[in-house]
């Protein structure tokens, strides 16, 4: 099925879609910060995003809730975003890997926060974490086309989300009042 898409065709849909600073700063293509995060490159790219997602989604799900899940997602996704505006404003990217960087990070800060509880589990957490993110860091080192500074956007507010939830269930309308306040501060400061 893949294969009989037109090229024109999805070059279009990558075009009017993906996260590209000129065109949402210029432009005012706000849209672009949420559609850039359903389109990808190719099969490999969706998979190993779906893949991901299926691992560890679903514990994050479960330790928090599934509103702190939908907020994790796309707070970290839009995080991602502006991250990468900020180091490639003309080029274009596509993917869900910064929302889902943000997933891991959400995990690693429900971790970091019950690490008293977790003890050697917390370690072993900590070791495996820090082995994926190495692996990535050298990936995405690797392969230029891959947006690193979108993976460390979605994982820093990811990581901070985690936190912050993971103290109390309670605090899951402050990390979106403020990481929203901070987007939009953010996004009024780019330069035009």
């Amino acid at each position: 099925m893949f294969s009989s898409i037109d090229s024109s065709w999805a070059n279009s849909i990558f075009q009017f879609s993906a996260i590209q600073g000129y065109a949402v700063i210029q432009y005012g293509e706000v849209y672009r910060l949420l559609t850039s995060m359903f389109v990808h490159n190719d099969i490999i790219h969706i998979s190993m995003n779906m893949l991901s997602i299926f691992m560890v989604g679903r514990m994050v799900e479960h330790l928090f809730s599934r509103w702190a899940y939908i907020a994790l997602y796309f707070i970290s996704g839009f995080f991602g975003s502006f991250a990468y505006m900020a180091t490639s404003f003309s080029g274009g990217a596509v993917g869900a890997s910064g929302a889902i960087f943000g997933i891991f990070g959400a995990l690693a800060g429900f971790a970091f926060v019950h690490r008293e509880r977790m003890q050697r589990q917390f370690m072993q957490f900590m070791r495996d974490f820090g082995i994926i993110l190495v692996i990535n860091f050298f990936i995405g080192v690797i392969f230029p086309s891959i947006a690193l500074s979108a993976h460390i956007g979605g994982l820093i507010a990811g990581v901070l989300g985690g936190v912050v939830i993971a103290k109390s269930r309670n605090y899951l309308a402050v990390y979106l009042i403020v990481s929203l306040l901070l987007l939009l501060g953010i996004y009024n400061y780019l330069p035009l």
